[in-house]
Protein backbone atom coordinates (compact mmCIF):
# COMPACT_ATOMS: atom_id res chain seq x y z
CA UNK A 1 0.00 0.00 0.00
CA UNK A 2 1.39 3.58 -1.16
CA UNK A 3 1.35 6.17 1.68
CA UNK A 4 2.26 9.61 0.46
CA UNK A 5 2.38 12.64 3.38
CA UNK A 6 2.66 15.76 1.25
CA UNK A 7 -0.17 18.17 1.98
CA UNK A 8 1.31 19.68 -1.91
CA UNK A 9 0.58 15.58 -3.05
CA UNK A 10 -2.42 15.77 -1.16
CA UNK A 11 -3.93 19.19 -2.98
CA UNK A 12 -2.99 17.90 -5.95
CA UNK A 13 -4.83 14.57 -6.07
CA UNK A 14 -7.82 17.25 -4.63
CA UNK A 15 -6.78 18.89 -7.97
CA UNK A 16 -6.87 16.20 -10.55
CA UNK A 17 -9.88 13.92 -9.28
CA UNK A 18 -11.72 15.60 -6.89
CA UNK A 19 -13.70 13.71 -3.90
CA UNK A 20 -14.72 10.32 -5.54
CA UNK A 21 -16.96 7.26 -4.48
CA UNK A 22 -13.77 6.28 -4.08
CA UNK A 23 -12.60 8.90 -1.80
CA UNK A 24 -12.26 7.81 2.24
CA UNK A 25 -11.91 9.65 4.70
CA UNK A 26 -10.57 8.84 8.63
CA UNK A 27 -10.24 10.94 12.15
CA UNK A 28 -8.31 9.12 14.81
CA UNK A 29 -7.77 10.67 18.38
CA UNK A 30 -4.97 9.62 20.74
CA UNK A 31 -5.09 10.78 24.80
CA UNK A 32 -2.37 10.56 26.67
CA UNK A 33 -2.43 8.96 30.04
CA UNK A 34 -5.86 7.67 32.51
CA UNK A 35 -4.35 7.86 35.50
CA UNK A 36 -5.62 6.64 38.93
CA UNK A 37 -5.34 8.81 42.14
CA UNK A 38 -6.04 8.44 45.32
CA UNK A 39 -7.42 11.43 45.48
CA UNK A 40 -9.11 10.78 41.94
CA UNK A 41 -10.77 7.31 43.77
CA UNK A 42 -12.24 9.49 46.30
CA UNK A 43 -13.47 12.10 44.16
CA UNK A 44 -15.31 9.66 41.73
CA UNK A 45 -17.29 8.24 44.86
CA UNK A 46 -20.92 8.81 44.72
CA UNK A 47 -22.66 8.67 48.55
CA UNK A 48 -26.16 8.63 46.50
CA UNK A 49 -25.16 5.19 44.19
CA UNK A 50 -22.90 3.93 46.75
CA UNK A 51 -20.51 3.53 44.33
CA UNK A 52 -18.02 5.61 41.60
CA UNK A 53 -18.95 7.33 38.57
CA UNK A 54 -16.23 9.08 36.25
CA UNK A 55 -18.72 10.78 34.17
CA UNK A 56 -18.04 14.33 35.33
CA UNK A 57 -14.20 13.63 34.40
CA UNK A 58 -15.26 13.40 30.78
CA UNK A 59 -17.99 15.18 30.29
CA UNK A 60 -16.69 18.50 28.64
CA UNK A 61 -13.91 16.52 26.37
CA UNK A 62 -16.64 14.10 25.52
CA UNK A 63 -18.31 16.19 22.22
CA UNK A 64 -14.64 15.98 20.88
CA UNK A 65 -13.80 11.95 21.42
CA UNK A 66 -17.08 11.62 19.86
CA UNK A 67 -16.31 13.66 16.83
CA UNK A 68 -12.94 11.11 16.06
CA UNK A 69 -14.05 7.98 13.81
CA UNK A 70 -11.43 6.11 16.38
CA UNK A 71 -10.40 6.75 19.73
CA UNK A 72 -7.03 5.93 21.50
CA UNK A 73 -5.87 5.92 25.07
CA UNK A 74 -3.24 5.20 27.53
CA UNK A 75 -5.10 3.19 29.71
CA UNK A 76 -2.10 3.27 33.33
CA UNK A 77 -4.26 1.74 35.79
CA UNK A 78 -5.31 -1.68 36.45
CA UNK A 79 -8.86 -2.45 37.16
CA UNK A 80 -7.96 -4.96 39.76
CA UNK A 81 -11.20 -4.80 41.42
CA UNK A 82 -11.09 -3.41 45.76
CA UNK A 83 -9.76 -2.56 47.48
CA UNK A 84 -9.15 0.91 45.26
CA UNK A 85 -5.76 2.47 45.59
CA UNK A 86 -3.76 5.08 43.70
CA UNK A 87 0.26 5.52 43.41
CA UNK A 88 2.37 3.45 43.72
CA UNK A 89 0.28 0.71 42.59
CA UNK A 90 -2.56 1.59 40.78
CA UNK A 91 -6.21 -0.26 40.99
CA UNK A 92 -9.31 1.83 39.66
CA UNK A 93 -12.94 1.29 39.53
CA UNK A 94 -14.43 -0.08 36.20
CA UNK A 95 -16.23 2.89 36.09
CA UNK A 96 -13.26 4.91 34.73
CA UNK A 97 -13.00 2.70 31.74
CA UNK A 98 -17.01 2.07 31.23
CA UNK A 99 -17.11 6.19 31.19
CA UNK A 100 -14.20 6.76 28.66
CA UNK A 101 -15.64 4.31 26.60
CA UNK A 102 -19.12 6.39 26.60
CA UNK A 103 -17.32 9.29 26.45
CA UNK A 104 -16.25 7.84 23.14
CA UNK A 105 -12.71 6.04 23.04
CA UNK A 106 -12.49 2.95 20.87
CA UNK A 107 -9.25 1.40 21.83
CA UNK A 108 -7.20 1.04 25.02
CA UNK A 109 -3.16 0.93 25.06
CA UNK A 110 -2.77 -1.67 28.41
CA UNK A 111 1.02 -2.16 27.87
CA UNK A 112 2.82 0.02 30.49
CA UNK A 113 4.78 0.46 33.92
CA UNK A 114 1.73 0.19 35.74
CA UNK A 115 0.28 -3.16 34.03
CA UNK A 116 1.34 -5.37 36.65
CA UNK A 117 -0.03 -3.67 39.60
CA UNK A 118 -2.01 -5.62 41.91
CA UNK A 119 -0.27 -8.77 41.05
CA UNK A 120 -1.54 -11.32 37.36
CA UNK A 121 -4.76 -12.93 38.80
CA UNK A 122 -6.17 -9.12 39.81
CA UNK A 123 -4.24 -6.70 38.61
CA UNK A 124 -3.16 -8.02 35.18
CA UNK A 125 -5.93 -10.76 34.05
CA UNK A 126 -9.29 -8.77 35.90
CA UNK A 127 -8.15 -5.85 33.73
CA UNK A 128 -8.20 -7.97 30.07
CA UNK A 129 -11.25 -9.46 31.30
CA UNK A 130 -13.18 -5.93 32.37
CA UNK A 131 -12.33 -4.24 28.84
CA UNK A 132 -13.29 -7.61 27.10
CA UNK A 133 -16.75 -7.66 28.84
CA UNK A 134 -17.10 -3.90 27.94
CA UNK A 135 -16.64 -5.15 24.06
CA UNK A 136 -13.92 -2.50 23.60
CA UNK A 137 -10.75 -3.34 21.94
CA UNK A 138 -7.33 -3.17 23.38
CA UNK A 139 -3.94 -4.14 23.09
CA UNK A 140 -0.13 -4.35 24.49
CA UNK A 141 -1.22 -7.38 27.41
CA UNK A 142 -2.13 -10.71 26.71
CA UNK A 143 -3.58 -13.70 28.39
CA UNK A 144 -1.38 -16.13 26.22
CA UNK A 145 1.34 -16.03 23.41
CA UNK A 146 -1.68 -17.86 21.55
CA UNK A 147 -4.31 -15.06 21.77
CA UNK A 148 -1.25 -12.51 21.16
CA UNK A 149 -0.58 -14.46 17.82
CA UNK A 150 -4.53 -14.34 17.10
CA UNK A 151 -4.90 -10.61 17.79
CA UNK A 152 -1.74 -8.58 17.30
CA UNK A 153 -1.07 -6.41 15.90
CA UNK A 154 -4.13 -4.64 16.30
CA UNK A 155 -5.77 -4.14 13.30
CA UNK A 156 -9.01 -1.83 13.12
CA UNK A 157 -10.95 -1.00 9.88
CA UNK A 158 -13.47 1.86 9.58
CA UNK A 159 -14.43 4.02 6.48
CA UNK A 160 -13.11 1.89 3.99
CA UNK A 161 -9.04 2.31 5.78
CA UNK A 162 -7.35 -0.36 7.64
CA UNK A 163 -5.43 0.70 10.63
CA UNK A 164 -2.48 -1.38 12.58
CA UNK A 165 -1.90 -0.32 15.81
CA UNK A 166 1.03 -1.58 18.06
CA UNK A 167 1.88 -1.38 21.49
CA UNK A 168 5.20 -1.31 24.50
CA UNK A 169 6.35 -0.66 27.41
CA UNK A 170 9.90 -0.08 28.39
CA UNK A 171 8.86 -2.27 31.80
CA UNK A 172 6.43 -2.69 34.88
CA UNK A 173 8.58 -1.36 37.75
CA UNK A 174 10.68 -4.35 38.50
CA UNK A 175 7.33 -6.58 38.68
CA UNK A 176 8.47 -9.61 36.66
CA UNK A 177 5.69 -10.99 34.16
CA UNK A 178 4.98 -14.79 34.76
CA UNK A 179 4.09 -17.41 31.51
CA UNK A 180 1.46 -17.64 30.23
CA UNK A 181 1.00 -13.84 30.74
CA UNK A 182 2.32 -12.05 27.77
CA UNK A 183 3.10 -8.33 27.88
CA UNK A 184 4.94 -6.19 24.97
CA UNK A 185 7.93 -5.10 25.91
CA UNK A 186 10.49 -2.90 23.90
CA UNK A 187 12.47 -4.91 22.02
CA UNK A 188 14.27 -3.53 19.04
CA UNK A 189 14.12 -7.44 17.25
CA UNK A 190 10.25 -7.84 18.21
CA UNK A 191 9.16 -4.83 17.57
CA UNK A 192 10.79 -5.31 13.35
CA UNK A 193 9.24 -8.72 13.68
CA UNK A 194 6.47 -6.93 14.66
CA UNK A 195 5.95 -4.55 11.99
CA UNK A 196 7.01 -7.29 9.31
CA UNK A 197 3.97 -9.11 10.60
CA UNK A 198 1.93 -6.08 10.33
CA UNK A 199 3.24 -5.45 7.07
CA UNK A 200 1.39 -8.78 5.31
CA UNK A 201 -2.09 -7.86 6.91
CA UNK A 202 -1.44 -4.43 4.32
CA UNK A 203 -2.93 -2.14 6.20
CA UNK A 204 -3.20 1.52 5.15
CA UNK A 205 -1.59 3.09 8.27
CA UNK A 206 0.31 1.67 11.10
CA UNK A 207 0.71 3.68 14.42
CA UNK A 208 3.20 2.40 17.43
CA UNK A 209 2.38 3.59 20.40
CA UNK A 210 5.15 3.29 22.86
CA UNK A 211 5.48 3.95 26.46
CA UNK A 212 9.11 5.43 27.25
CA UNK A 213 10.86 8.09 28.16
CA UNK A 214 12.02 10.09 31.20
CA UNK A 215 9.12 10.81 33.81
CA UNK A 216 8.99 14.93 33.92
CA UNK A 217 11.56 15.59 31.43
CA UNK A 218 9.87 18.23 28.86
CA UNK A 219 12.56 16.99 25.89
CA UNK A 220 12.87 13.50 24.24
CA UNK A 221 16.39 11.93 24.80
CA UNK A 222 18.95 10.02 22.22
CA UNK A 223 17.05 6.66 23.12
CA UNK A 224 13.74 7.66 22.18
CA UNK A 225 15.23 9.60 19.01
CA UNK A 226 17.19 6.52 18.03
CA UNK A 227 14.42 4.21 18.48
CA UNK A 228 11.92 6.44 16.81
CA UNK A 229 13.53 6.40 13.55
CA UNK A 230 14.41 2.61 13.98
CA UNK A 231 10.84 1.79 14.09
CA UNK A 232 9.72 4.46 11.15
CA UNK A 233 12.63 2.98 8.98
CA UNK A 234 11.27 -0.57 9.66
CA UNK A 235 7.38 0.52 8.67
CA UNK A 236 5.67 2.45 11.44
CA UNK A 237 4.09 5.79 9.69
CA UNK A 238 4.15 7.53 13.34
CA UNK A 239 4.81 6.97 16.64
CA UNK A 240 2.80 7.91 19.21
CA UNK A 241 4.40 8.40 22.97
CA UNK A 242 3.74 8.30 26.74
CA UNK A 243 4.75 8.03 30.19
CA UNK A 244 6.94 11.57 31.04
CA UNK A 245 3.75 12.81 32.26
CA UNK A 246 4.33 16.11 30.23
CA UNK A 247 4.14 17.06 27.19
CA UNK A 248 7.16 16.29 24.69
CA UNK A 249 8.08 17.68 21.48
CA UNK A 250 6.26 16.34 18.23
CA UNK A 251 8.56 16.08 15.34
CA UNK A 252 8.67 15.25 11.80
CA UNK A 253 10.86 13.06 10.37
CA UNK A 254 12.25 12.47 6.84
CA UNK A 255 13.57 9.06 6.43
CA UNK A 256 15.27 10.34 2.72
CA UNK A 257 16.18 13.46 3.30
CA UNK A 258 16.27 14.09 -0.78
CA UNK A 259 12.37 13.33 -0.51
CA UNK A 260 10.84 16.08 1.13
CA UNK A 261 7.67 14.32 0.15
CA UNK A 262 7.74 11.54 2.80
CA UNK A 263 7.69 12.18 6.50
CA UNK A 264 6.49 10.40 9.99
CA UNK A 265 5.13 12.20 12.82
CA UNK A 266 6.73 11.59 16.03
CA UNK A 267 4.58 12.34 19.39
CA UNK A 268 7.25 12.34 21.65
CA UNK A 269 4.92 12.39 24.90
CA UNK A 270 1.25 13.77 25.28
CA UNK A 271 1.73 14.16 28.68
CA UNK A 272 -1.22 13.52 31.13
CA UNK A 273 -4.94 12.92 30.24
CA UNK A 274 -6.16 12.65 33.29
CA UNK A 275 -4.53 12.87 37.04
CA UNK A 276 -4.07 14.20 40.16
CA UNK A 277 -0.67 15.54 39.43
CA UNK A 278 -0.82 18.99 40.15
CA UNK A 279 2.32 20.68 39.41
CA UNK A 280 3.25 22.74 36.04
CA UNK A 281 3.48 21.20 33.05
CA UNK A 282 1.88 17.81 34.89
CA UNK A 283 -1.81 19.13 34.75
CA UNK A 284 -2.57 18.39 31.60
CA UNK A 285 -1.49 17.28 27.77
CA UNK A 286 -2.30 17.34 24.35
CA UNK A 287 -4.98 15.18 22.08
CA UNK A 288 -3.27 14.55 18.91
CA UNK A 289 -5.33 14.30 15.93
CA UNK A 290 -4.75 12.40 12.43
CA UNK A 291 -6.56 12.48 9.99
CA UNK A 292 -6.25 10.43 6.64
CA UNK A 293 -7.91 10.62 3.53
CA UNK A 294 -7.68 7.31 1.12
CA UNK A 295 -8.26 7.81 -2.94
CA UNK A 296 -8.19 4.27 -5.05
CA UNK A 297 -5.13 2.49 -2.86
CA UNK A 298 -2.99 5.38 -1.99
CA UNK A 299 -3.59 6.69 1.49
CA UNK A 300 -2.45 10.22 2.73
CA UNK A 301 -2.15 12.04 5.76
CA UNK A 302 -3.55 15.69 4.62
CA UNK A 303 -4.01 16.95 8.29
CA UNK A 304 -2.23 16.73 11.76
CA UNK A 305 -3.52 18.60 15.22
CA UNK A 306 -3.56 18.63 18.33
CA UNK A 307 -5.37 20.30 21.32
CA UNK A 308 -4.62 20.99 24.93
CA UNK A 309 -6.21 19.91 27.95
CA UNK A 310 -6.22 21.28 31.38
CA UNK A 311 -7.36 18.81 34.40
CA UNK A 312 -9.51 20.88 36.88
CA UNK A 313 -9.90 19.81 39.70
CA UNK A 314 -12.76 21.52 41.60
CA UNK A 315 -12.77 21.06 45.26
CA UNK A 316 -15.74 21.09 47.46
CA UNK A 317 -14.67 20.53 51.50
CA UNK A 318 -12.71 17.48 51.49
CA UNK A 319 -13.37 15.85 47.80
CA UNK A 320 -12.05 16.97 44.66
CA UNK A 321 -14.12 16.22 41.35
CA UNK A 322 -12.06 16.32 38.62
CA UNK A 323 -12.93 17.51 34.99
CA UNK A 324 -11.40 17.24 31.75
CA UNK A 325 -11.29 20.65 29.81
CA UNK A 326 -10.49 21.53 26.15
CA UNK A 327 -10.49 24.96 25.33
CA UNK A 328 -12.71 27.47 25.78
CA UNK A 329 -14.82 24.94 28.41
CA UNK A 330 -16.41 26.22 31.39
CA UNK A 331 -17.26 23.79 34.46
CA UNK A 332 -20.75 23.47 35.30
CA UNK A 333 -22.09 24.90 31.36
Amino acid sequence: MVRIYSLLLFLTFYTSYGFSQDTSFLKIVFAGDIMGHDGQINGAYNDSLKGYNYEPTFRYVKPYIQSADIAVANLEVTLAGPPYKGYPQFSSPDSVAIEAKKAGFDVFLTSNNHSLDRGKSKGFNRTLKVLDSLQVLHTGTFYNDSVREQEYPLMVVKNNIKLAILNYTYGTNGLTIKPPSVINRIDTALIRFDLEKAKKANPDFVFVTIHWGIEYERNENKEQEKLAKFMVRHGADAVIGSHPHVVQPVKLFFPDKSDSSRSHVIVYSQGNFVSNQRSRYQDGGILFEVNLMKVADTTLVNHFNYMPVWVYRKTTGQKHTFHILPPHAIPGQ
